[in-house]
């Protein structure tokens, strides 16, 4: 047999001397905080491009997930696609976003709106870019499994957006000797110069600035609806132990999804409080399963109050039934459709409702995340805030709440409809 012929293929990358410590970790996760423009994508690319070209496992797997599939396209592809042109017996798949090696690996993008995409598969590496815009549970719940049994590795990147989950990430993650953290703040790298600095400041604002390039979790969040009513709700300490009032009935607000989660607000009125005691979301499960997990509970319940959509009469084997009677048979006798409203009378009814609420901090965990990241759309092109809400994992749970405080007026709790006992409402929940 001749020998075999090593080739040394040269990619045209050369990392930023502030990436190299990251190409050279040793950790099996990382998180990196960046400021725009610091090429966090680039370097995080090349770093899945190594991998694959070079791993002597059997068909190795990579991945680069970005909160929607187009977003992944819009970032990640075209630098794909650049550094991996110079490898010999390369193959690209436009449709799939992927490219395939000689060696039997492979790069793919994926969309966390889409985790069904992920369910079933196994992966090496994967990135994981803006995971503060992307709903915790795709880590979790999807994507964590996927590497359990190739002992893969994982990158979360991104720029701050308040403190929600990928804060706690960075956070946990500092106290962890498994974890490689790198934080790249604007007037450390020097990667921007410094009268754009000085411009993008002016123009921007100090806390949209302090966000995107001094990597600041503690900026407001720029364009949330409820970011300082929940921040101020922290300062009330009406976020804590909520304890479930037996005497009171527990009512439900619900946002259900189709392809998307359903989320369930479980909440209590007592007088002006109310007492918001659990929270449950789930995606990919019929009505069934919904009303089995509200039976699980020791709660007594009153009103289920449901979106107007579901008086809709669905097609399909069951078409003479709308989800609205489909629960009702269930043995939900008092869930109830809302009227159609403006989305925006609903936020203007949100932000009403919230300083009146109690929050219970563990029960409702996932659902404060959500709140606090619902925010309205960014128009790149104007350099501003639209009107409407951008649509991201926390719509549904910000959702549901909306529907929660539309339907208050229409409980049978009369005590609602009383005028306001402030000095009951500052006592707080015993």
């Amino acid at each position: 047999m001749g020998r075999q012929v090593v080739r040394e293929v040269v990619i045209p990358y050369s990392p930023r001397e502030q990436f190299q410590a990251f190409h050279d970790r040793q950790q099996r996760w990382a998180v990196i905080v960046a400021h725009r423009r610091a090429g966090k994508t680039v370097a995080c690319v090349n770093d899945l491009i190594r991998a694959a070209a070079t791993s002597e496992k059997h068909n190795p797997r990579y991945a680069y997930i970005a909160p929607l599939f187009n977003q992944a396209k819009d970032a990640a592809w075209s630098y794909l696609k650049e550094f991996t042109d110079p490898i010999p017996g390369r193959e690209y798949n436009e449709t799939e976003l992927r490219t395939d090696f000689p060696n039997g690996g492979r790069v793919r993008l994926y969309g966390a709106d889409n985790p069904d995409r992920l369910r079933g598969i196994y992966l090496d590496g994967v990135i994981l870019d803006e995971f503060g815009d992307m709903n915790p549970r795709m880590w979790t719940e999807v994507v964590r499994p996927a590497l359990s049994d190739r002992l893969g590795w994982a990158v979360f990147i991104g720029t701050p957006k308040g403190r929600n989950a990928f804060c706690d990430l960075w956070e946990d993650a500092g106290k962890d000797a498994e974890w490689y953290r790198l934080m790249l703040k604007a007037s450390e790298t020097g990667i921007v110069a410094s009268d754009e600095l000085a411009a993008a400041l002016k123009m921007m604002g100090d806390d949209r600035y302090r966000q995107e390039y001094e990597c600041s979790f503690d900026a407001a969040m720029i364009g949330s609806y409820y970011g300082s009513l929940i921040e101020q709700a922290e300062n009330d300490k009406r976020i804590g132990v909520v304890p479930w009032e037996p005497l009171l009935p527990v009512h439900t607000a619900w946002d259900l999804g189709l392809d998307d989660a359903t989320c369930i607000w479980f909440f209590q009125v007592s007088g002006q409080q109310i007492r918001v005691i659990d929270y449950y979301e789930a995606s990919g499960a019929d009505l069934t399963h919904y009303v089995k997990h509200l039976d699980k509970k020791p709660y007594k319940y009153g009103d289920h109050v449901l979106p107007h959509d579901v008086k809709v009469r669905e097609l399909g084997a069951d078409s003479a039934r709308s989800r609205l009677e489909t629960l009702q048979s269930l043995g939900m006798r008092s869930a109830r459709a809302l009227t159609n409203q403006r989305v925006e009378d609903g936020i203007n009814a949100v932000r009403l409702v919230l300083p009146r609420c109690w929050f219970d901090r563990d029960k409702c965990e996932p659902g404060l995340k959500a709140l606090r990241q619902y925010h309205r759309e960014w128009d790149d092109d104007r350099k501003t805030f639209g009107l409407r809400p951008y649509h991201d994992w926390s719509s549904h749970a910000a959702d549901a709440f909306r529907y929660l405080a539309v339907g208050l007026n229409s409980l049978p709790d009369a005590a609602w409809n009383k005028k306001p006992d402030y000095s009951r409402l500052n006592r707080g929940i015993v």
